[in-house]
């Protein structure tokens, strides 16, 4: 896959805004995923590809994790969100999503499925 599709130069200044203003849902889940502590997977968080950031990133399983809130639920966001996720998945990545309440409330059941997922030995 191109270079020029990752980490974009334009969205530094997004990503790293982002990175600062992690929801709860995004900080616990990423507490778990650094540091190659799932199944040894290296997870990028706020990394952009194309013209979108996304939540998570592991190349090397070429998957996409999502959180999604409240702002989530309304029409508008559920066709961008279809939008994005149709142009991510046509590079050849994977997009799994969950509800920040499942990562609240359910996190084992969230890491579970995301190792499931995961190409790794």
């Amino acid at each position: 896959m191109s270079n020029d599709l990752f980490n974009r130069t334009s969205t530094k200044e997004l990503r790293r805004e982002l990175r600062q203003r992690q929801t709860p849902a995004e900080v616990l889940l990423w507490n778990e995923l650094r540091n190659r502590q799932l199944n040894g997977a290296k997870f990028r968080r706020q990394h952009s590809i194309g013209g979108y950031v996304v939540d998570f990133y592991c190349a090397e399983s070429a998957l996409v994790v999502e959180l999604d809130g409240s702002i989530h639920d309304f029409p508008d966001a559920q066709a961008y969100d279809r939008e994005r996720e149709a142009v991510i998945c046509d590079l050849g990545l994977s997009m799994m999503r969950f509800r920040n309440d499942d990562v609240e409330r359910r996190l084992p059941y969230v890491l579970e499925k995301i190792a499931e997922n995961l190409n790794t030995e």
